[in-house]
Parts: structure tokens; C-alpha cells; sequence
């Protein structure tokens, strides 16, 4: 176990979580309607980062072990892991392997609802 790398995701997910309940916090006063604008926000630019961040990581070996596990699976797991999601899937999508993609894209989806469901309904 690499204690170094656990401290460095330790502190970017606690950031990371801190970011994303002050954005949501900041849209539920901008909007007032039924719809989750604060998380929809924190997912769409949590996809966003996570893209840049690889995106700047593959084209100019920027990030070091210790950046990436900070920035990525620290900062943005902390944030949305549905920045991780969106990244496998694309990545998936990217090698050609579009069976793996549909089945990790819906399986993720319909299955994390019914869980979701699921565990609401245990509780009841």
C-alpha cells in the first residue's frame, strides 16, 4: 500500500467533494426548478476537466503520478465520479470495443437505478 498515494486522493476528493457541494449549493439559489441543475453542472464539467486533464496528460506527458492521482481520480472523484464514467465509456468507445461501451453505458445506467430503488425500498 502506497501510503504517499493515498494521502494525495485523500486531500483532491475531499477538495473535489467541497467544489461540488458549492456549486450545487450556488445553482439551487440560481435555479429554482424541479430539475437537478447542480448536479447535471457538476457532472457535465466534471466530464469536461477529466477530459482536459487526459487530454493534456496524452499530448504532453504533463501530469506525474502524484498530479494525476490528485487532479483525476483525487479531485474529479471527489467531484463526480460520473467524470470516471463518462471517461471509461469513451475510452471503451475510443479502442473500438462498442459491445464492452453499450453494455458498460446501459448495465451502469438501468442497473444503478434499480440499485438506487432498491435501496430505498430495503429502507422502507
Amino acid at each position: 500500500m502506497n501510503v504517499k498515494a493515498i494521502l494525495i486522493i485523500w486531500i483532491g476528493g475531499g477538495l473535489g467533494s467541497v467544489f461540488r457541494y458549492l456549486v450545487q449549493l450556488g445553482m439551487s439559489k440560481l435555479v429554482t426548478v424541479t430539475f437537478p441543475a447542480g448536479t447535471f453542472l457538476v457532472n457535465i464539467t466534471g466530464c469536461f476537466v477529466i477530459g482536459l486533464l487526459y487530454g493534456l496528460a496524452d499530448k504532453y506527458a504533463a501530469l506525474t503520478t502524484e498530479w494525476r492521482l490528485f487532479l483525476v481520480t483525487g479531485l474529479c472523484g471527489g467531484y463526480t465520479t460520473f467524470s470516471s464514467f463518462s471517461y471509461e465509456g469513451v475510452s471503451l468507445f475510443r479502442q473500438g470495443n462498442y459491445t464492452y461501451f453499450i453494455l458498460y453505458v446501459a448495465l451502469s445506467v438501468i442497473i444503478g437505478l434499480f440499485s438506487t430503488l432498491g435501496g430505498i425500498n430495503i429502507v422502507k
